[in-house]
């Protein structure tokens, strides 16, 4: 039991609200170890598997992926780098598309977003005849790159 970390440690170690690390593991992604007291205790690995959660879901999957993703981790070890590598290699597609967002969030701060509006003068230069509803409500140059052209 030495080597098991409270919850504030595992807070104060990975950043992460205590709140949070219980939320957590309501929904499965952590595991804990209940003292006679009743209260929780970590294994050091998981500083690595919030560590974890947490780049996940900055790169915008959800906690059911992130889920799903922990799952394929060994049960019998602790995890390594190649296993890391492994969940992580089919990413680089989602961050591509993110950074595509990006992309098109910072032209849409200087450019017409494609709302459809027509309420500025602009809008009349970058959507003129309101070509953006054809590719659906709200803000289609931001959300997908249709074809500006026709």
């Amino acid at each position: 039991m030495a080597d098991l970390l409270t919850i504030t440690e595992v807070s104060r170690r990975s950043g992460v609200a205590a709140s949070a690390l219980r939320f957590y593991e309501e929904r499965g992604l952590l595991k804990s170890h209940r003292a006679g007291s009743g209260h929780r205790r970590y294994p050091r690995a998981v500083l690595r598997q919030i560590a974890f959660i947490v780049f996940a879901q900055r790169l915008g999957l959800t906690l059911e992926e992130v889920g799903t993703e922990l799952a394929k981790l060994p049960l019998d070890r602790v995890p390594e780098g190649s296993d890391w590598a492994k969940l992580s290699g089919g990413w680089t597609s989602r961050i591509d598309e993110r950074i595509a967002e990006l992309q098109r969030l910072r032209a849409g701060l200087t450019q017409c977003i494609g709302c459809g509006c027509l309420s500025l003068d602009r809008c009349r230069l970058a959507n003129p005849g309101d070509r953006a509803a054809r590719y659906g409500p709200g803000p289609r140059y931001w959300v997908s790159d249709p074809r500006r052209s026709t």
